[in-house]
């Protein structure tokens, strides 16, 4: 366990954010070496993988559920010295991830095809992503207790065990890749379903090495069975913190879903384009995201604490250090766009999208830095009621015009992206809205004078009586 209530806030940033972003790069570099492999197998199969890897987001919904509320409840335990509440929160959190990968399971068999009818350009487009979803859906699954053991262990400070991990897992991912979906060495393709095979034996093998760790050398939160009991009052903290984060990851599938539908006009080449653009973007988003997912656990372990200034503190520092990354990035694509998106597909039409995706989009990056870090404070003082309200903000005032623009003479495909440049800078004015309110209320009085009951924003419940 790491105090991070103490200390330099840029050193622990600094320190907390290498790790997680490449872990992240990590996952993200697996994902494009899948696209690139499946490039060979024509327009249909990209257009497909890429529509049916937007269903990731609507699981990550529910992984953030777990994720975020895990993070929450277990910073601020850290920062009360409870490390009892920090064991409960845990385990109860590992008995709901069980729950929600069976949903996952259940949900990708019943599903898959109706959703890519949904959004797919074609026939081909609906096969294809109806098989990759069907193979990747246990990988999706497993994820879940993942997510929860990293959860903890960044709560508590501690990064690189799971950075590890997942570049692992990844390795192992890239090499299975070309073996599963282009039959090298075996003769057998499997073409794209391979790519969800590959992703699922990576995941199992990295769920897998991440329990060992926590058997054999986390000592502050552990696997306890006898707290797997389930208790639903623990269920209750975390779901009040989680359920409006997930909502916010909810909102991003419908307004990725909405992208496909307005883009099924201009054909499977543009919503290929528009797939391998997202990918791109959410990689070079990652070190900004990072940067937001370390400050976090330190505004939570210190609102636990009592320690507002550094709260305070740790928002500045980090929306400076994101500000720059983000900075950095959006000069780099509007100069120089071919070199983020180097060759991941032969065809003109596709890579014009993504390359005009790009460039347009890349305006948000300073803004959706902004908007990053707002969330993680908001997780941090176990509020995130705000992050949904920004967030539906934002798809409302994306998808009403949008959708009507598609229906009349003469739309253009820019329009999407003028309409996401102006609502993304919409939503980062009101989380900083949101958060400086937040802020008012949550962080009054001085440090010294803030009382157990002040910094923690829901009480901590009792042990459950013995039977």
């Amino acid at each position: 366990m790491k105090d991070l209530t103490r200390g330099s806030i840029v050193s622990h940033i600094l320190t907390m954010a290498p790790p997680i972003v490449v872990g992240m790069i990590t996952i993200m570099i697996c994902q494009l070496v899948d696209l690139y492999f499946v490039t060979g197998l024509g327009e249909a199969a990209v257009a497909g993988v890429a529509a049916a890897g937007n269903a990731g987001f609507l699981i990550n919904a529910l992984m953030q559920v777990l994720g975020v509320g895990a993070v929450s409840l277990i910073a601020q335990a850290v920062g009360r010295k409870d490390r009892n509440d920090a064991n409960s929160v845990f385990n109860q959190a590992v008995v709901l991830s069980v729950l929600f990968g069976l949903v996952t399971l259940v949900a990708g068999a019943l599903l898959s095809r109706p959703y890519m009818r949904a959004v797919a350009a074609d026939e081909a487009t609906v096969e294809a992503g109806t098989l990759y979803l069907l193979w990747f859906m246990p990988a999706l699954a497993l994820q879940f207790i993942t997510l929860v053991m990293g959860s903890a262990l960044r709560a508590t400070g501690i990064v690189r065990p799971s950075m590890l991990v997942q570049a692992a897992a990844v390795i192992i991912n890239i090499a299975l890749a070309p073996v599963l979906i282009a039959g090298w060495g075996t003769g057998h393709a499997l073409g794209v379903a391979g790519a969800g095979l590959a992703s699922s034996i990576a995941v199992l093998i990295g769920v897998a090495m991440l329990f060992a760790y926590f058997h054999r050398l986390e000592r502050y939160v552990a696997f306890d069975p006898a707290q797997w009991r389930p208790r639903l009052d623990q269920w209750k903290r975390i779901l009040n913190v989680g359920l409006p984060a997930g909502g916010e990851f909810a909102i991003i599938f419908a307004w990725m879903g909405v992208i496909y539908y307005v883009l099924r006009d201009f054909g499977p080449g543009a919503q290929a384009g528009f797939g391998i653009g997202t990918r791109v973007l959410g990689l070079i988003q990652m070190p900004a995201l990072a940067v937001a997912l370390a400050a976090g656990p330190i505004a939570g372990q210190n609102f636990g604490a009592g320690n507002a200034g550094r709260v305070r503190e740790t928002f500045v520092k980090a929306v400076a250090i994101a500000s720059v990354v983000m900075g950095a990035f959006t000069v780099l694509a509007q100069c120089k766009p071919e070199w983020l998106l180097g060759n991941f597909s032969n065809d003109r039409e596709t890579m014009g999208v993504a390359g005009m995706f790009l460039q347009f989009v890349s305006l948000n990056l300073v803004a959706q830095g902004l908007v990053f870090t707002c969330n993680s404070m908001f997780q941090g003082l176990g509020n995130t009621k705000p992050v949904l309200l920004s967030s539906a903000t934002r798809l409302l005032t994306y998808a009403v015009p949008v959708i009507w623009l598609s229906t009349r003479p003469g739309f253009r495909i820019e329009y999407v992206w003028y309409m996401s440049i102006a609502t993304t800078t919409l939503q980062a004015a009101l989380s900083l809205w949101l958060l400086r309110r937040e802020f008012g209320k949550r962080l009054v009085p001085r440090a010294s004078e803030i009382t157990p009951q002040q910094a923690e924003p829901e009480a901590a419940p009792s042990a459950p009586a013995s039977v």
